[in-house]
């Protein structure tokens, strides 16, 4: 059997791809390296690897912002539930009902995603002060309830609108009322796009650190992406080794969520397909 040759072409992809591997594995590589580093060791090479580990890193940086994974964990549950909620509801009506004005509403909604998030930024905060909620979790729930209906509720209503109808005309011969319909048949057919939509808020919300920034000033409600700023731009991480310890330990719940996640999130992304 004669070995398959390969040409310039495809060589250049393989090559190609490897550069991309490599330019996307080194940053982590560089992160977990320093993260075991001592002060002493970064001297003889901060690339290369040393021994012994300092381990320490961890167990000193854990001390200082675990309190505040679990405000980000609380933030994420308080504001996803209830924005998945409102949105699932939404497409359902929006999907699987034709009344005057629905494609209207429908409209606004993706008008609505067309504007940069940057540009809400200084509404949101005035309402933010006049309702009196600066500086508590409200100022950050509500406003990641609102600003995900758009997006989710154009993924779900084109989730919904590919279930068969005979599904809901069989529920509807057995008298089930709307609520019925959509607690029944909606919500457990929709794991996987839901599924999706959780990850994708979670990532979000993870990673935000300008509206936090704006709205959380107290220390005991802050935020992760906050905390390891603050705690890096006020010494309190005093060497390198343990400021990228506090990094590697906020990535550990993403890196879990997208290992047990990631099956639901490719059949979710590809079950919410836009179709026109």
């Amino acid at each position: 059997m004669t070995p398959r040759k390969i040409s310039w072409s495809q060589l250049g992809v393989h090559v190609w791809l490897l550069l991309m591997v490599f330019g996307a594995l080194y940053p982590m590589y560089f992160m977990l390296n320093m993260s075991l580093k001592s002060t002493i060791q970064m001297n003889y090479g901060i690339f290369r690897i040393t021994l012994p580990f300092e381990w320490s890193n961890y167990t000193s940086s854990w001390g200082q912002i675990w309190r505040y994974m679990l405000n980000t964990i609380a933030i994420v549950f308080l504001s996803g539930l209830p924005m998945l909620l409102f949105a699932s509801i939404t497409a359902y009506v929006l999907a699987r009902y034709k009344f005057p004005g629905s494609e209207a509403i429908f409209m606004s909604f993706l008008g609505l995603m067309m504007i940069p998030g940057i540009l809400t930024l200084v509404p949101q905060f005035m309402w933010v002060v006049k309702l009196g909620l600066s500086n508590t979790w409200w100022a950050v729930i509500l406003p990641y309830i609102a600003g995900g209906q758009s997006f989710n509720m154009f993924m779900l209503k084109t989730f919904f609108e590919g279930l068969p109808e005979e599904l809901f005309e069989a529920a509807r011969l057995d008298g089930a009322t709307h609520l019925s319909i959509w607690r029944l048949i909606i919500l457990p057919l929709s794991v996987p796009i839901l599924s999706t939509l959780a990850i994708m808020h979670t990532l979000s919300v993870w990673n935000d650190f300008v509206w936090p920034l704006m709205v959380l000033i107290s220390n005991d409600i802050r935020t992760i992406s906050q905390a390891v700023v603050f705690l890096n731009t006020t010494g309190q991480f005093p060497t390198p080794g343990r400021a990228m310890a506090g990094n590697v330990l906020a990535s550990i719940p993403l890196l879990i969520m997208f290992i047990f996640g990631m099956r639901h999130f490719i059949s979710g992304i590809t079950s919410g397909a836009v179709k026109l």
